[in-house]
């Protein structure tokens, strides 16, 4: 793809943003400035915002088999061309061109795929009264809605929000990460070849604090689903408090994977141990950068574990033997290298990693991070409190049951736990005492599209997926009649 500049989507047309201002977009596997990405400010915002508002009664009165039809139909489009959004994807974020084909692209498809059938199948629900009266309820779509998506599963997490939001009935104006914007300027694309009606999707390229920003603050826009920052999360629900806005927020976490003695460390769970630390080069919200072990089997554990994560290879993206690309840009480079500063200077012993990595060819210029494990830190440390967001994990010892619930629930997130054991009573006790919105038992990202998604504490408000992000994005209305 030669430099090239990406369009808003604006009333059904690819347009420039109204003052010309245009964003550089980095490769990360060669620091070099491949694309420009609209710098959109409230005009543009406004423009998509009125759209969406005078095209929502007639897209909230078309048939869901016709919303559902058109999901397919877009879906079919981006399936049909995987391989180019896979090579784009990696060529915007950094990450293995083999992980876009084989998760980020597909798990996009499935996406639109799910919720265009899950709103066929949603039920209506209905309360008989002894009293002599029936009470039904109604889910109506609220009109105009925002999406704002993050910068490390662009496609994947652009369509997580607008798939529900759109099958729901809303129109949407949605904001991708400047950082990444270039799979879901071609996915708006792919809209209108799909049919939406003009203003059903529009898609508003631009920074946060500006085009982010706006779109939380237009009175058009009547709810706000956002993954990000924890700080920018507080930030939106400031916004939108005023306004009685409804709010969706999925934001850091500090996740821990918890292994106590009796797990079972076959090769493949160890295997999936390893990648729930360093997938995608860390840079995954469910991530588990604690990795807490009992201390009985800590030194075997730490030594088997050590010579997997030196084993990960880091390259480049389009390397099929690469496991590891680049950091999204160079300031989440910067910071993901102070913060292995910061380890050394609390007293963490590196005990793999800890430096950047240099590449021949065309990625001498990239932004890479070696796989790192950090041992004998305490658990209120900076560096155990504080989430990284990179390719950096550090070793924790526990002694008991009591001890591991502290240390995991000891942080001011809640996002996501792994719990390794082959006590199925631990596993229930653990799992309900464990302040986490996800716990997985003896797996990692296993996700089912159904269930509710969604941390505690610092970690956000509200629950995605399933039931829970088509009623986020309706308002229920209570129908009684007397008999």
């Amino acid at each position: 793809m030669p430099s090239t500049r990406l369009a808003n989507l604006i009333d059904g047309r690819l347009q420039a943003p109204r003052d010309n201002r245009w964003l550089d977009i980095y490769e990360p596997a060669t620091g070099a400035v491949f694309a420009h990405c609209p710098d959109s400010g409230a005009a543009d915002v406004e423009a998509a915002a009125l759209a969406a508002q005078q095209a929502a009664p007639a897209w909230a009165a078309t048939p869901a088999d016709e919303r559902a039809r058109l999901l397919h139909r877009l879906a079919d489009l981006i399936e049909a061309r995987l391989d180019e959004f896979a090579e784009l994807e990696s060529r915007d974020s950094g990450k293995p061109v083999a992980l876009a084909r084989r998760l980020d692209i597909p798990r996009a498809v499935s996406n639109l795929r799910f919720f265009a059938a899950a709103i066929m199948a949603w039920d209506s629900e209905s309360h008989a009264m002894e009293s002599g009266a029936i009470n039904y309820t109604l889910r109506r779509p609220l009109g105009a809605v925002g999406c704002i998506s993050p910068w490390n599963l662009p496609l994947y997490l652009f369509t997580w929000k607008i798939a529900p939001a759109l099958a729901a009935g809303n129109t949407v104006v949605a904001k991708p990460s400047e950082v990444t914007p270039c799979t879901a300027a071609l996915l708006g694309e792919l809209s209108i070849e799909a049919g939406f009606p003009p203003g059903v999707l529009n898609i508003v390229q631009g920074r946060g604090p500006t085009t982010g920003q706006a779109i939380v603050e237009h009175p058009a826009i009547k709810a706000v689903s956002f993954t990000g920052s924890t700080r920018t999360g507080a930030s939106i629900a400031t916004t939108a408090a005023p306004q009685f806005k409804k709010v969706s927020l999925e934001l850091g976490g500090k996740n821990p994977a918890i292994v106590f003695a009796d797990a079972d460390l076959s090769e493949q769970n160890l295997d999936t141990i390893v990648r729930s630390g360093f997938a995608n080069q860390g840079e995954i919200c469910l991530c588990g950068s604690r990795l807490l072990v009992q201390r009985a089997i800590y030194a075997s554990f730490r030594e088997r574990y050590l010579a997997r994560v030196k084993a990960l290879q880091v390259g480049d993206p389009h390397d099929a033997a690469t496991d590891l690309g680049a950091l999204v840009s160079r300031e989440h480079f910067d910071k993901v290298m102070s913060c292995i500063a910061k380890a050394r200077d609390e007293g963490g012993q590196v005990l793999t990693g800890g430096d950047a990595v240099s590449l021949q060819g065309r990625c001498a210029e990239g932004w890479f991070v070696a796989p790192t494990v950090i041992d004998g830190l305490a658990n209120d440390t900076a560096t155990n409190q504080q989430e990284i967001f990179g390719p950096v994990v550090t070793l924790i010892p526990f002694d008991d049951e009591a001890d591991a619930v502290a240390i995991a629930n000891g942080t001011s997130y809640g996002l996501a736990a792994s719990l390794w054991t082959t006590d199925l009573s631990r596993a229930h006790r653990l799992g309900a005492q464990l302040e986490f919105g996800i716990v997985w038992i003896n797996c990692w990202l296993l996700r089912d599209l159904r269930t509710p998604f969604g941390g505690s504490k610092q970690s956000g408000v509200g629950r995605e997926g399933g039931a829970e992000a088509l009623r986020f994005f309706t308002e229920p209305r209570n129908i009684c009649i007397r008999y």
